[in-house]
């Protein structure tokens, strides 16, 4: 009987972390939807950009880029795809057998993905072309966040 209640607290003590965790994922893919959803507007309807100008900031110089399109995919269509993607699976993975098992690991894997490609892009920014763009540095903030999380989120993960 003490296992069975000792089992209980632990599991009472880990579950509202990883639920705090997810929850905090989620807020910021929902942030991360509405970055490089306006992004992906932007580049759709080739309107002018909300941006901070001046200085080393430059939108316009950044999403104009050649490296603002891969394989002649916009990149921020593609930041739109992995948020909606990372929230599919923290929303529905647990619900989906196939992927139930390692919906924290498939998480991390592209969300380590998204962070590497996301410092390149920080790289092309500041060595390649010199100039910024406040929304594309918000959405790689964002990334570089939910790493850390999903870094937190995998450790658990592994232990359990």
């Amino acid at each position: 009987m003490s296992t069975l209640q000792s089992t209980r607290q632990e599991t009472n003590t880990v579950r509202p972390a990883v639920d705090v965790l997810r929850l905090i994922s989620l807020i910021l893919i929902v942030i991360g939807i509405a970055v490089s959803g306006y992004l992906s507007y932007v580049k759709l309807t080739n309107v002018a950009m909300i941006c901070a100008e001046g200085g080393s900031f430059n939108c316009d110089v950044v999403q104009n880029s050649a490296y603002s399109r891969l394989l002649g995919i916009p990149i921020a269509y593609m930041g739109l795809a992995t948020y909606l993607v990372m929230g599919g699976l923290l929303l529905f993975g647990d619900r989906i057998p196939v992927i139930r098992d390692y919906n924290v690991v498939l998480f991390f894997a592209i969300n380590l993905f998204a962070f590497l490609f996301s410092m390149w892009l920080v790289y092309v920014q500041v060595g390649i072309l010199e100039a910024l763009c406040v929304w594309c540095l918000a959405h790689e903030v964002i990334i570089t966040i939910l790493f850390g999380i999903s870094i937190l989120r995998l450790r658990r993960h592994m232990s359990a």
